[in-house]
């Protein structure tokens, strides 16, 4: 696809990264075949093809207004059309860019932009979204049903955290923001299972956020910021001999995957940062390394239905990966259809878009009800929050199944 730069980017260097991009595109179609919007709206703009001619227009005449920006906010940067493209398209990168070059050539309405500033200093500090959680749950039922539905309830542990053993091999597990208060039962359930595994898991106190989601809400820096933060709290470890960086939440894991890239212009961080990425790993990869026989006579039997994240699937490409694992395990699992579909949760998507989201989520909801499991099992904190908060049975991380069968 042939681009020429409009003079006002010329020494923009993600704007050259941009024409790239767009310039690998042979514009097919084959990305709205999987694209979720595409399939909710039949708009052309509404596609990842589409969406590219808008970036595109922008780059050439100089100029964006509110229709680019609304179309580019809806999508969910889910990179099913990744999957799809033949060619290649690192359509995910281009959005981002897009979103960052539009922000700072529009101007949004005074609600959207306290919505996203509301979501960039709460969600991705743990002490805030701790007394977010106890004020909603405080006020619950006196709050409209849709709203309601949308706080998690309280998690007890299980059991308590076991203690490290006299392993050789160490890991270190993300803490996380959201995950961290809203299910601490994940990362506790982790610790235990990779314990019977002969695997410790340490927490360094001051990680937290992976940065994606300031990153993706086109505040690039603050989420740099973030990404240097962890590395910072995690290098001791890593010099350790820390052998992982593990994630139980997947969309954390694609992100971490990304601080070489993210970083490598930064030279008191690329090296570090690209050894951080070599390290990541989703709790799933980990896991289909070991022999999983110790869990088959220990794992309950009821019927699952496995959701397989975006950026699980798409962003890390371990699509599969949960299913493989959950099998060698003994866990019985339920067909369901349309599996490369989005939810609709998609980081802040559920919040900045919520109609879109839940549109996609009943229709998510159908797909994995078809076989009538008891129970559904993801990877990723925010589609068990938002599957959660309309499903019929129980929403859970998978690797409870794996700790607490029952």
């Amino acid at each position: 696809m042939y681009l020429k730069l409009h003079s006002d980017y010329e020494g923009d260097a993600l704007a050259h990264e941009a024409a790239a991009i767009i310039k690998s595109c042979v514009h097919c179609g084959f990305c709205n075949a999987t694209c979720p919007t595409y399939q909710e709206f039949f708009d052309e703009r509404d596609g990842p093809r589409g969406r590219i001619y808008l970036v595109k227009h922008m780059l050439e005449s100089g100029q964006a207004g509110d229709a680019t920006r609304m179309h580019l906010d809806r999508c969910l940067t889910c990179r099913a059309c990744e999957t799809t493209c033949p060619s290649g398209v690192r359509y995910g990168r281009l959005a981002d860019i897009g979103r960052e070059i539009i922000e700072e050539k529009t101007q949004r309405p005074v609600i959207e932009r306290l919505q996203r500033l509301f979501a960039r200093k709460v969600f991705p500090h743990p002490g805030r979204v701790r007394m977010l959680l106890r004020l909603g749950r405080l006020v619950q039922w006196f709050l409209p049903s849709q709203l309601r539905r949308q706080i998690p309830p309280k998690q007890k542990l299980s059991a308590p955290a076991g203690k490290q053993s006299s392993s050789q091999r160490k890991m270190i597990v993300l803490k996380g923001c959201v995950q961290a208060e809203a299910t601490p039962r994940t990362n506790d359930a982790a610790r235990r299972v990779l314990q019977r595994l002969g695997i410790d898991l340490l927490e360094a106190a001051s990680a937290g956020c992976c940065g994606a989601l300031s990153y993706h809400l086109a505040a690039r820096d603050e989420g740099l910021d973030f990404m240097r933060r962890n590395i910072d709290a995690w290098w001791p470890l890593v010099e350790a001999g820390a052998e992982a960086i593990v994630s139980t939440a997947s969309a954390c894991g694609v992100m971490i995957s990304d601080y070489g890239e993210q970083l490598k212009d930064d030279p008191a961080y690329s090296t570090k940062a690209r050894r951080v990425s070599e390290l990541a790993k989703d709790l799933t990869e980990v896991l289909e390394a070991e022999d999983l026989s110790v869990f088959r006579n220990s794992t309950g039997k009821q019927a699952t239905a496995v959701h397989c994240p975006c950026t699980l699937s798409h962003g890390q490409k371990r699509d599969g990966s949960l299913e493989r694992v959950l099998e060698r395990s003994g866990i019985p699992l339920v067909e369901s259809a349309e599996k490369h579909l989005c939810c609709g949760s998609a980081g802040t998507y559920s919040l900045l878009q919520p109609a879109i989201s839940q549109r996609l989520l009943d229709r998510k909801l159908a797909a994995l009800s078809a076989g009538k499991p008891e129970q559904i099992v993801t990877a990723n904190i925010g589609c068990q929050l938002h599957l959660g908060s309309r499903s019929d049975v129980p929403v859970k991380h998978w690797i409870e199944l794996l700790d607490n069968p029952n």
